[in-house]
């Protein structure tokens, strides 16, 4: 017997070990749907909410926030990055990459909650970023990015140019820092479990058993 799980999925397009964290999580399920069957839903969360519209150079966005990296610790923390992407399948760009407002992301991802694509666009969105270095801040590169998911470009036109679903991604996201969610990837599973961080695969499976053998317990008789 397998245990139904809901699964929302805190990140920012912006966060490499949210790819890290949602390449886990889909690995673990794989692996544990012997016991677990889950609907995967992508919450938003905005790492840098004030970014412009032309967005700002990684190197100089880090060094501002964090500054210069005169021991070298965030360039072995790429480089790990790099390995762990690895491991998914995903390749992180050597390009120069610039940080981009994600605003606009969060609510294409909203509206492909609505026709059940929204996993889809992320893994796409994650890839336009990450591995192509494209402004996903800009309009057009956002509908190209969604038709390549499978959604109807029209359609990811009219929702970008029209500011729909702005109030709802404005409500999730303070709902889900109501909630204590202060970093990302933030994975909550039925309301009540929280695993934080990209963690590996075995982490993840590990706890997925646990919550579906905890939940199992305290099945009620039907």
């Amino acid at each position: 017997m397998t245990t139904q799980l809901k699964i929302d999925f805190v990140s920012d397009v912006m966060c490499p070990w949210c790819v890290v964290g949602l390449g886990g999580l889909e690995e673990a399920l794989r692996r544990t749907a012997d016991v677990v069957k889950a609907d995967i839903t992508m919450q938003p969360f905005e790492l840098n909410p004030t970014m412009s519209a032309e967005g700002e150079d990684f190197g100089e966005h880090m060094a501002r926030k964090l500054g210069p990296d005169t021991d070298g610790r965030r360039a072995a923390t790429r480089e790990v990055l790099r390995e762990r992407l690895a491991e998914f399948g995903f390749s992180f760009g050597t390009h120069q990459r610039r940080i981009y407002n994600t605003f606009d992301a969060h609510r294409l991802l909203h509206w492909a909650n609505t026709l059940n694509r929204q996993v889809d666009l992320k893994h796409a969105l994650f890839r336009a970023h990450f591995t192509d270095g494209r402004n996903i801040s800009d309009h057009e590169v956002l509908i190209s990015v969604a038709a390549s998911a499978g959604l109807d470009a029209d359609q990811a036109r009219q929702v970008v140019a029209s500011g729909r679903y702005a109030d709802d991604v404005r409500r999730a996201e303070q709902l889900w820092i109501s909630r204590g969610i202060n970093s990302v990837p933030g994975v909550v599973i039925n309301d009540k479990w929280l695993i934080s961080g990209g963690q590996p695969v075995d982490a993840f499976e590990q706890a997925l058993r646990g919550i579906a053998a905890e939940l199992e317990t305290v099945r009620p008789i039907s």
